[in-house]
């Protein structure tokens, strides 16, 4: 290892040393998001000397993100956040090897980016993503350390780590209809103080010092302070194995298609056609036109029979994300003529309000 005075103060820490920091430089962590908990925790496994840090989002940097994505700057908005995020990341520490992948973590590419790192990172926003990090993560057998936002309060948790429970020990339903960042809402602070968390499990898996917050969960609420843990249990009634890995997530997840509302314009009133809303009744902005429906999509699998397979329908949620989810639930139920509405009803509304529909 490189002698640097980089990591002095963290050496002199009997638990860390020289051995320490010789098994941080060699540590490979990939880190799944690089919005608000990514960019709370990239700075801190960077100053560390992780010496091998992947980051992988497809988004790029919006003026909306910069309240809680604290390492981007006015003047790159538009950007690329993996590219923008690895010149940060280096110009912080650049005695270690970054590497930015700007793609968006499929059922394609996961297995063989995870077989690359040691540690795996969730720092996304989306429950499905969350299931597939959990599922690539049983196959290459790598640990995952989650986190997770729902307004004022923050998890955290260690899964697949010395083959302890896994995030669908936690959370076995994949159908939760939970709310995104941009959907709920969120404060800086929550994401901050979360992403340090998760950086700091990653830190004590790679030294082996302390405990691992695997089998527990950690939930934290910034607006009182509090701070629980609690247990929970391997189950050992789920397997995947990388047939099963290919099979899930290569069958269905090219077929979500996405189409913009602006095309849409013009079958606002159409009788053929049917606009299907899958947020929750209280969810706002309301868009509500006369050949629109309402069907939260919690509720969705129940009522599906309802809907006419060769009816054509465009689905929206608040911001394109659940929205996804519902089309595949029609797509494994043999309908045929199912989009998604890019952007969903926050694009929708700011569309109608341009074109003053």
């Amino acid at each position: 290892m490189k002698e640097s005075t980089r990591y002095n103060r963290q050496i002199i820490l009997p638990e860390i040393g020289k051995e320490g920091q010789y098994k941080l430089s060699k540590s490979k962590v990939l880190v799944i998001g690089a919005g608000g908990l990514g960019a709370s925790i990239l700075p801190y496994l960077a100053a560390a000397g992780v010496g091998e840090i992947g980051i992988v989002d497809d988004d790029t940097i919006e003026i909306s993100n910069l309240h809680r994505q604290v390492i981007y700057k006015t003047s790159i908005v538009g950007k690329s956040k993996a590219e923008e995020a690895k010149y940060i990341v280096l110009e912080l520490n650049p005695e270690i090897k970054v590497e930015a992948f700007a793609v968006k973590l499929s059922g394609e590419n996961a297995i063989s980016l995870f077989e690359n790192y040691d540690i795996i990172v969730d720092a996304t926003d989306n429950i499905s993503i969350k299931y597939l990090i959990n599922d690539a993560c049983l196959v290459t057998h790598k640990p995952m350390v989650y986190g997770s936002i729902f307004r004022f309060q923050g998890q955290v948790s260690v899964f697949n780590y010395q083959n302890g429970p896994t995030y669908r020990c936690l959370y076995p339903d994949e159908k939760s209809n939970a709310l995104n960042c941009e959907d709920a809402g969120v404060i800086g602070i929550t994401v901050g103080i979360i992403g340090m968390l998760q950086a700091n499990e990653v830190i004590k898996i790679i030294l082996g010092i302390g405990t691992v917050l695997s089998g527990k969960i950690l939930v934290y609420n910034i607006l009182n302070n509090e701070q629980q843990k609690y247990d929970f249990e391997k189950s050992s009634d789920f397997v995947i194995t990388k047939e099963d890995f290919d099979s899930k997530y290569n069958s269905f997840e090219n077929q979500v298609e996405e189409i913009n509302f602006e095309i849409l314009l013009n079958e606002i009133a159409n009788d053929e056609v049917l606009f299907l809303d899958v947020r929750n009744e209280d969810e706002l902005p309301k868009i509500e036109f006369k050949n629109s429906i309402q069907i939260p999509l919690l509720n969705l699998e129940k009522e599906i029979e309802k809907l006419g397979k060769n009816q054509i329908i465009y689905v929206f949620c608040q911001s394109g994300i659940r929205s996804k989810i519902a089309v595949e639930l029609f797509n494994k139920n043999q309908f045929s003529k199912v989009k998604s509405i890019t952007g969903g009803a926050l694009a929708m509304k700011q569309l109608l309000k341009e074109e003053k529909i």
